[in-house]
């Protein structure tokens, strides 16, 4: 137990040993810089084409004696349903009756909807108006999903009568309907007798516009219409 006891003593003499460490690696770190995300490009609203019939040529259209020409019937309404559907969110380009946009060629022309203007002949015995697509549609259940769309909204806004009776080849084969996109719905509407309509015609423009605008907005949110 003695010789214990020295033992301790002696260990507790000696000077104490310091024990190297060894320095701890260095960590570097390297900030890597965050590439600058690419803004997502907002799409374009959808682009309707509203052609004005017998604009920018020498033929103004049918004619009544007191002045009355087709021509300024469908620019104005057109303008005014350009302005309408513009204010809905939409694009709109107004085209000529021969645009250079326009060919029978190329046909690359294609909007979301094309609707060309048209108004029917200074008559008294016939009124109503009417609406029609290609003979030869590319795309029949989308051209008459926007004949039936543009037919409906038209005559709830003008109180007009569908005038089916008159429809004519110079509608179902009218050559604007052939010269844009195979796969553009397309259709032609005539807004109605100069003659006896002509009240309406010349003094409610606002309202063909309203049909107008309508039956183009229903067809691009997707309504089936009766």
């Amino acid at each position: 137990m003695f010789a214990a006891f020295i033992s301790a003593v002696v260990l507790a003499r000696q000077p104490a040993r310091v024990v190297a460490m060894a320095p701890a690696p260095v960590q570097t770190f390297i900030l890597l810089a965050s590439p600058t995300p690419l803004p997502t490009p907002t799409p374009l609203p959808p682009l309707v084409a509203l052609l004005a019939g017998h604009s920018g040529g020498e033929d103004p259209g049918a004619l009544c004696p007191d002045g009355l020409r087709e021509v300024d019937v469908t620019s104005d309404v057109a303008r005014r349903a350009k302005l309408l559907l513009e204010a809905r969110g939409y694009r709109v380009d107004i085209l000529a009756e021969y645009d250079a946009r326009l060919s029978r060629t190329e046909r690359s022309y294609s909007p979301r909807v094309f609707l060309s203007i048209h108004a029917d002949s200074c008559v008294y015995y016939a009124s109503g108006f009417k609406v029609a697509r290609a003979e030869n549609s590319a795309i029949p259940e989308e051209d008459d999903r926007l004949v039936r769309c543009v037919t409906a909204a038209y005559a709830q806004v003008t109180q007009l009568p569908f005038h089916e009776g008159s429809i004519t080849t110079d509608m179902t084969h009218y050559h604007a309907l052939n010269e844009i996109d195979p796969q553009s719905p397309g259709a032609i509407i005539e807004l109605g007798f100069l003659g006896s309509d002509k009240r309406i015609l010349r003094d409610r423009r606002d309202l063909l516009a309203i049909g107008v605008a309508d039956g183009v907005d229903r067809f691009l949110r997707g309504e089936v219409c009766q």
